[in-house]
Formats: C-alpha cells, sequence, structure tokens
C-alpha cells in the first residue's frame, strides 16, 4: 500500500492567512495597550522614589526644602558643575535613571537648546518638571534657564497647608498641553508657534505629578491638573493670580 501526502490548497492556505491577520488586528491594539500602560506605571514609579527622596531631604536638613533650580544647559545635565534639584536629591536615590520616564521623548526648544540631545533627561537631568513656588529659592544662586534668581524664599515644611493635594513635581509633558486642549497656547505656554514650541506628545492621555507627602499619580484630565496646589498655601493651579493670570504661570 502506499500512502499520499495531501498538500494545502490556495484556499486553505488563504484562509489560514486570513485567520491570522484577523488575530493580529485584535491581539496589536492590546499588546500596544499593554506596553504604553506598563511605560506609565514605570514613570509614576520612578516619580514615586523621587518624592521619597524630597521626603528624605526635609528630614535630612530639618524641614528646609531643597533649592530651587531648573533647565540649566550652561553646563549641562551629567557635568560635574550642573546645577538642578535632582543634584541634590542624588544622594537619596543613587541612580540617575530615576529621575527620567519612559516617555521622555524631549521636545523642540530643549533640542535646540543643548544640541544632541533626546530627552529632558539627557539635557537637564531630570524629566520632571519642578514646582518652583514649594522649593528654597535663594537670590544669586538658584537658577533658571541659566539666569539667576533674584529673590530668596526659604520654604519650611511646617508651612504646607496639603501636602497630599500640592505638586512639587510633574511630567515635563501633559498631553493636554497640545493645542487640541490648548488653543492659542494661552492656558499652559506649550505647543506654541516656533521659537516658543515646547510641545511633544510623550502620554497618549495626562501625566504623572508627584506630590508634597511623597505620592505620585497618574491624571488624564487638565480639571485634575488645575485642581493641584502650587504652593504651601494651597493656591490651585488654575485658580486666578493678581499678576501672572493664573496660579500655573506664577508657580508652574
Amino acid at each position: 500500500m502506499t500512502t499520499r501526502c495531501r498538500g494545502f490548497t490556495l484556499i486553505e492556505l488563504l484562509v489560514v492567512i486570513a485567520i491570522i491577520a484577523i488575530l493580529a488586528a485584535i491581539l496589536f491594539p492590546v499588546f500596544s495597550n499593554a506596553r504604553r500602560q506598563a511605560r506609565v506605571s514605570q514613570c509614576v514609579s520612578n516619580a514615586r522614589q523621587v518624592g521619597m527622596a524630597v521626603r528624605m531631604y526635609v528630614d535630612t536638613y530639618s524641614g528646609t526644602w531643597p533649592i530651587f533650580f531648573a533647565y540649566n544647559s550652561q553646563p549641562p545635565a551629567g557635568h560635574p558643575d550642573h546645577k538642578g534639584v535632582e543634584v541634590q536629591l542624588y544622594p537619596y536615590v543613587k541612580d540617575k535613571r530615576v529621575f527620567g520616564c519612559a516617555e521622555d521623548k524631549g521636545g523642540p526648544y530643549q533640542e535646540l537648546d543643548v544640541p544632541g540631545t533626546r530627552s529632558y533627561l539627557d539635557a537637564y537631568g531630570t524629566s520632571f518638571r519642578y514646582t518652583k513656588c514649594v522649593y528654597t529659592t535663594i537670590a544669586g544662586y538658584s537658577s533658571s534657564n541659566n539666569r539667576l534668581r533674584d529673590y530668596t524664599y526659604v520654604s519650611r515644611d511646617s508651612s504646607f497647608q496639603y501636602p497630599a493635594n500640592t505638586r512639587i513635581m510633574r511630567d515635563e509633558m501633559m498631553s493636554f498641553f497640545s493645542r487640541k486642549h490648548d488653543p492659542g497656547c494661552a492656558k499652559y505656554g506649550y505647543d506654541c508657534d516656533p521659537p516658543w514650541d515646547y510641545f511633544r506628545e510623550w502620554h497618549a492621555t495626562g501625566g504623572t505629578l508627584i506630590f508634597a507627602d511623597g505620592h505620585a499619580k497618574f491624571v488624564t484630565t487638565p480639571a485634575a491638573f488645575d485642581a493641584t496646589f502650587v504652593d504651601a498655601a494651597g493656591h490651585e493651579s488654575g485658580a486666578p493670580h493678581p499678576e501672572e493670570g493664573s496660579w500655573y504661570w506664577a508657580c508652574d
């Protein structure tokens, strides 16, 4: 007796290919969303570690908060003379990667400010923006964008009225900073016309916030962002400010 091997017909092969294509179409968004959620979780985890580092710093220095620095590119991150809040917090985390977010894709202004860098972490040492009204500021020493501050304010832990709702840091890019949500660049000042174009989407929705009590969370709406406090007295980010338009513009 002989046996004959029967191959697939063209129709059967096409059916198999169609089934695989359908399964891929169903599963690809699931896998993509899982990867996105994993990156969000990593960012929130790092933020939480930075928040706890702030708490340890404050305990070490008898309730005094770190000295404010931000976006100093002369010299840039990694140089021994670079100044940033993250430099003061490093002894409490021992890993510079903690100051980064997996979704840190940089931004147009950062790429011009520090050529050759692809992220805020590379350029400035951190993916997180520090809320300036909650940190200690020293005239002639604190600096932002390489410019020295001309006033002194000592921030003490005892002065915080609502630490659990006072944001001390956030992801540099929040998704609702885009033109779609902020036409005219008036509310948040990110998705503007060049040369003041800062915006690039990191997370598809929202961004990470870190609070004065050390906890961190991911928010997805501008309403939740605007309702957080930005100074020790408890002024809401979205509330009117007598000189700056809003407390966001005064403190963020």
